[in-house]
């Protein structure tokens, strides 16, 4: 009787184990998923709301600079510039804001792939996976918040609270990622998983690994172009354009220093959607092939699945080639390039309701 009961409960406490296991994977693939189109949401609406918007007043700061040096008004300039900074500021907090919660997002969906071959209890597992994903949430969120919250009342004249809170959110994604590199070296070192993975359907896998390999090749091929035929001309026209800019202003030549401005505008709106299409094109390659080996956490009939996944691969490819075009088509492109991100956006959510549909079987694991 006694060794019936202690094998009742040590499988009982194994149940226990594998269920906690499943729930770290959970933690990460929805913490994951939530921080990727959150991130995205986010991009979408700063796109929309502020960034067109934050260009324009830069071009207008900058004209109202040249006509400053013209009339040799240094605290005019200095106004200009330090609007224009703050402007820089702005709209560099809000595209940190979003990458980082997109990349702490793809972090995320890695480390529900590796938790069966991390040596730690369970519990340690889902404790580590909340303080990963608290970090996760409160960089980004803080980094938004810096703009806003200044320096004002901070711990010094440089470093602002929001800082402060933006780097301790940092710093508990480096504890949790260390711990767990840690429990993957020891499991490692054993050489099989600590926890066998789940074999569930595989369905919709295959065409994600394999379009998400083509869309990373594509956008290896624009920017390999765009590094052999565009930038060095980018570079060059940049110093040349500043360089008209300011001699056209300290000659009182006003409409040729205005008309650098402009130039300069349309250099800077050219090389950026460069830049946007080649990194968005190669993050959604990347989102797809991480999505590929989550495909057995995802509970969705097969049709269901492969059209999402059709969904995912349609925005995965208008929104960089739409936003590629925005010098071309203006506002058009930009607009289709924010549908080809709801696209995207619609599909992830299609897939976390798949992870949240998903049934504990029996034995712990984790069910389609």
């Amino acid at each position: 009787m006694t060794i019936l009961s202690n094998k009742v409960m040590m499988g009982g406490a194994e149940t226990s184990n594998r269920r906690e296991a499943a729930g770290a994977e959970r933690l990460y693939i929805i913490g994951g998923i939530l921080l990727i189109a959150g991130g995205m949401l986010f991009g979408d609406l700063f796109a929309i709301l502020v960034l067109h918007q934050n260009a324009n007043r830069i071009g207008g700061e900058m004209i109202g600079a040249v006509r400053a040096v013209s009339a040799q008004d240094t605290a005019a300039v200095l106004s200009h510039f330090t609007v224009i900074g703050s402007l820089i500021e702005n709209r560099g907090t809000k595209v940190d804001a979003h990458v980082h919660a997109i990349d702490f997002g793809y972090l995320a969906l890695i480390l529900a792939l590796v938790q069966p071959y991390v040596a730690m209890t369970d519990s340690a597992k889902r404790r580590i996976a909340l303080l990963f994903l608290f970090g996760a949430v409160m960089l980004p969120v803080s980094v938004f918040l810096i703009h806003y919250i200044g320096t004002q009342y901070g711990p010094s004249d440089v470093l602002g609270w929001a800082s402060v809170s933006a780097d301790f959110g940092g710093l508990l994604v480096i504890i949790a990622s260390a711990l767990l590199a840690l429990g993957l070296f020891r499991g490692l070192r054993k050489r099989k998983p600590a926890v066998s993975p789940s074999t569930a359907d595989h369905s919709g896998g295959k065409a994600l690994l394999v379009g998400g390999a083509l869309l990373i090749l594509a956008g290896f091929v624009h920017g390999a172009y765009y590094a052999a035929f565009d930038l060095s001309r980018h570079e060059a026209s940049d110093t040349a354009i500043l360089t008209s800019m300011i001699d056209n202003a300290v000659s009182n030549n006003l409409p040729a220093a205005e008309a650098d401005v402009e130039s300069y505008g349309k250099l800077a709106g050219e090389r950026a959607v460069n830049i946007a299409a080649h990194s968005h094109i190669i993050e959604f390659g990347l989102l797809a092939i991480l999505l590929s080996f989550l495909q057995q956490y995802i509970r969705l009939s097969p049709g269901v699945r492969r059209f999402w996944i059709g969904l995912f691969f349609a925005g995965s490819v208008i929104l960089p080639v739409f936003v590629f075009l925005e010098i071309r088509l203006g506002l058009l492109a930009g607009g289709i390039a924010d549908f080809g991100g709801a696209l995207v956006l619609l599909a992830l959510i299609a897939m976390l309701v798949g992870v949240l549909r998903q049934k504990r079987t029996s034995e712990g694991g984790l069910s389609a």
